[in-house]
């Protein structure tokens, strides 16, 4: 962290992104994923974050996560399959017991007492980000993870109030958002990522993702960072230059939020024009 972010610091981005940081060991996607639960884990930022504002220019945001059923896998490196229990596999959660896809752990379903704890991890990263100096959260709710399976009614078959209609589906990623924005300062910006479609069918829609946006607007959501997919190993996603920019372009008009466009973006002409062209308020280069 300190050689990767220190090097993007310096210069040419307005805005480095430590990516998705996890709320609870539960939570991590592999057994070397960050997180930032612990006092030894803010300290290690903390050195970081020092060490990139000393020398660099840019301002720092955190992505912070959890993995749900995606999580207890090996390093992609190591081939990003799940661990099994030879491998000290752990028991992953989500709203309901559906894995992920074939020959994925079955997650155990959240309780609504569960979901409350929970709740308090997310607060407590957030409290911790603020001591360690961050600018900028990014609530991660895209991508298949924990806030994106409550989202989806491919992941979430729950039958009571936090499932169903997109409204109850919702409800959860609210109530987290929430909790997230009134542990942080009001004067920092705290925005969201998630997947504006599913890319399968019965799966979220950019419709559900305005709906979501809305809400999110009315507690104070500062931006919604829009990339798409991920939820369900059956998705068929057309990867093209720019694919993901016509779902920040739909959210920004229908709702007036701030947007960030991700994914496959071209080099800097043709991205600038995302932003100049009003399709998107910024962009994200990942990696």
């Amino acid at each position: 962290h300190l050689m990767h972010l220190g090097q993007f610091s310096l210069g040419a981005a307005a805005l480095v992104m430590t990516e998705m940081t996890n709320v609870n060991p539960v939570g991590r996607i592999t057994y070397k994923c960050a997180g930032l639960y612990s006092d030894d884990d803010e300290k290690a930022l903390k050195r970081v974050i020092d060490f990139c504002k000393q020398y660099g220019i840019a301002k720092q945001g955190l992505q912070v996560g959890h993995a749900g059923r995606k999580g207890s896998t090996q390093p992609p490196a190591l081939g990003a399959k799940p661990l099994t229990k030879e491998e000290n596999a752990w028991e992953t959660v989500a709203p309901s017991a559906i894995p992920f896809g074939d020959g994925w752990h079955t997650p155990h379903a959240l309780t609504q007492s569960e979901m409350k704890e929970l709740t308090k991890d997310y607060v407590a990263t957030v409290q911790r980000a603020e001591r360690v100096g961050y600018d900028v959260i990014e609530m991660h709710g895209g991508h298949g993870y924990l806030i994106h399976q409550f989202l989806s009614p491919l992941a979430n078959q729950r039958d009571d109030e936090y499932g169903g209609s997109v409204g109850k589906r919702m409800r959860y990623p609210l109530e987290v958002f929430e909790a997230m924005r009134n542990a942080w300062p009001s004067d920092k910006p705290l925005g969201i990522r998630v997947s504006a479609v599913d890319w399968v069918d019965g799966g979220t829609t950019i419709e559900d993702t305005i709906v979501f946006a809305n809400e999110l607007k009315a507690l104070g959501c500062d931006y919604m960072d829009v990339s798409s997919g991920q939820v369900d190993a059956r998705q068929k996603i057309p990867f093209a230059p720019g694919y993901n920019a016509p779902f920040a372009e739909a959210v920004r008009k229908a709702t007036g939020m701030a947007t960030m466009s991700v994914g496959l973006l071209p080099g800097a002409p043709p991205t600038a024009a995302l932003v100049a062209s009003g399709k998107a308020d910024f962009i994200s280069i990942c990696r």
